[in-house]
């Protein structure tokens, strides 16, 4: 082979090699999507594999603050999909992907429940989003103080339904038949009961209160719906014992239980329902 062959052997090697790189690019897929949770907030650093069914090869990526990964170089064929992420249930689907194509998968993650979770929000239902769980110590400190603070509420909460339903219980032998005065020893266990009642409930929303408060933060979903109802049952809290004293003071002077004071089971009634509603709220996942 002469000299000049040699050359145009040499120049042409690049050349085609570049060529069979161009093309196989241009044969490769992506993938691409959004991982969210069950709220439609976007997950961060959520673990994205996918794997070639029929090579065996697999190929990972996380998502980015917004919840977005990116998966490019996939060569064409069926793929299993696997999405992962702390604190959620995998999530798995296939897919074919074509060649030089660009394809999406999304994916909604479920939050993992243990067992004794069920009852209880967790942070991100108590309004707290995956960036505000990471920062500065002293950040981090105001996080663990509200939450600390919610638990409380919550625990003190769930306490005070027991002598709410017992208080509703004892009301008949409280006023008597027709709103004549009932037993004097009916009236002091139902006020009794009422006194403990309205006490665990102030001392239950003094921590709901207090807790700290995230900028930026926003409530959703059942705890929205737990706040809604407050506005009910937490006014209620404040008449009932009032309208409570009322029919009692008229009742221990033996007259029939009138005016105002005649709305007192009423108004305890509905508290009572609000406020059992806001206790199923935050205990079944919707």
């Amino acid at each position: 082979m002469n000299s000049l062959a040699a050359k145009a052997v040499l120049c042409t090697i690049p050349l085609l090699s570049s060529i069979s790189i161009s093309l196989r690019a241009q044969a490769d897929s992506s993938l691409s999507g959004t991982i969210t949770g069950a709220s439609g907030k976007p997950l961060a650093s959520a673990r994205v594999s996918v794997k070639n069914l029929t090579t065996g090869q697999s190929t990972t990526a996380e998502t980015s603050a917004t919840g977005t990964y990116y998966l490019s170089g996939l060569a064409p064929g069926d793929y299993e999909i696997s999405v992962a992420a702390l604190g959620f249930d995998v999530k798995t689907g296939r897919m074919t992907l074509a060649a030089g194509g660009a394809q999406t998968f999304n994916a909604t993650l479920t939050a993992s429940l243990t067992p004794g979770q069920e009852t209880e929000p967790s942070l991100s239902d108590l309004g707290f989003s995956p960036s505000q769980t990471k920062g500065t110590p002293e950040y981090q400190a105001l996080l663990d103080r509200r939450s600390h603070m919610l638990q409380i509420h919550q625990r003190l909460g769930l306490i005070t339904t027991a002598p709410l339903i017992a208080t509703l219980f004892t009301s008949p032998g409280a006023k008597g038949h027709h709103g004549m005065p009932g037993p004097a020893s009916g009236r002091e266990l139902h006020a009794a009961l009422g006194a403990t009642t309205a006490g665990l409930y102030f001392s239950s929303a003094y921590f709901a209160i207090r807790a700290p408060k995230i900028p930026g933060t926003q409530a959703h979903g059942p705890i929205r719906v737990h706040k809604a109802l407050a506005w009910i049952h937490g006014p209620g809290m404040i008449l009932t014992p009032i309208l409570g004293g009322i029919a009692y003071s008229q009742l221990s002077n033996g007259e029939r239980v009138h005016g105002i004071a005649k709305y007192h089971s009423d108004v305890a009634a509905v508290t009572a329902a609000a406020y059992g509603a806001a206790i199923i709220s935050v205990s079944i996942k919707f």
